[in-house]
């Protein structure tokens, strides 16, 4: 027996605002994207964090952008071992089926997975390193990062394990066969990205420089 309960009274309301307005108005434009099916030109690895807003930040209409959300914007190295891959399997169908010609990896300032991952392997999160937590296992994918900035400066660690996320994904990426051909190929590339909330600066990363910068 299902638990489920009826939806929220204010999100009702605003989904019978957003029917009455945004879709009446754009009637033709959704029918469309029924019946055409979607044609991305870039997926967006992002946090699962609500502060980040990828279709806003790049003023994005529906059938813009494909977007995968999970914790701290991380993608698992290539494992196909017949288990459970939510993030691999939305890497497969954008550059398998969707075609998609971008690739982002999207990561953020005050990041929580982040942060849990920093207090995990620094010994203040020890919850975390129980087989049970999910959460601490999904963060085993940013302990080479975390090996990485620990001789930083501590002020500076936290955000620089943030941009790692960024970086380890990107590696990782890289060991699917299907990304490698299709960037050897041309038809696809890939950007690091990392956003400031706080400022709503937003920083690329640029290989020549190993490091972000501005956009």
């Amino acid at each position: 027996m299902h638990h489920a309960k009826p939806l929220p009274t204010n999100l009702v309301q605003r989904y019978h605002g957003w029917k009455a307005t945004t879709f009446a108005e754009n009637k033709g434009w959704y029918r469309r994207l029924a019946e055409d099916g979607q044609r991305p030109r870039a997926m967006v690895i992002s946090c699962c964090d609500s502060r980040v807003q990828v279709t806003s930040m790049f003023g994005a209409e529906q059938g813009e952008l494909f977007i995968h959300r999970n914790i701290a914007n991380l993608v698992p190295p290539y494992n196909p071992d017949g288990d459970l891959h939510g993030t691999s399997a939305a890497v497969e169908y954008a550059v398998t089926v969707l075609k998609v010609a971008h690739l982002i990896i999207l990561g953020h300032s005050q990041c929580g997975g982040v942060r849990g991952c920093y207090e995990m392997c620094s010994g203040a999160a020890p919850e975390l390193l129980e087989k049970t937590s999910f959460i601490g296992r999904w963060m085993d994918l940013l302990q080479p990062g975390y090996d990485r900035v620990n001789e930083l400066p501590e002020d500076q660690r936290p955000r620089a394990l943030e941009h790692q996320a960024v970086l380890i994904s990107l590696e990782n990426l890289m060991t699917f066969p299907f990304v490698r051909e299709a960037i050897e190929a041309e038809r696809l590339s890939m950007h690091g990205l990392w956003t400031d909330i706080a400022e709503g600066e937003l920083y690329a990363y640029e290989p020549e420089r190993k490091d972000f910068h501005a956009i």
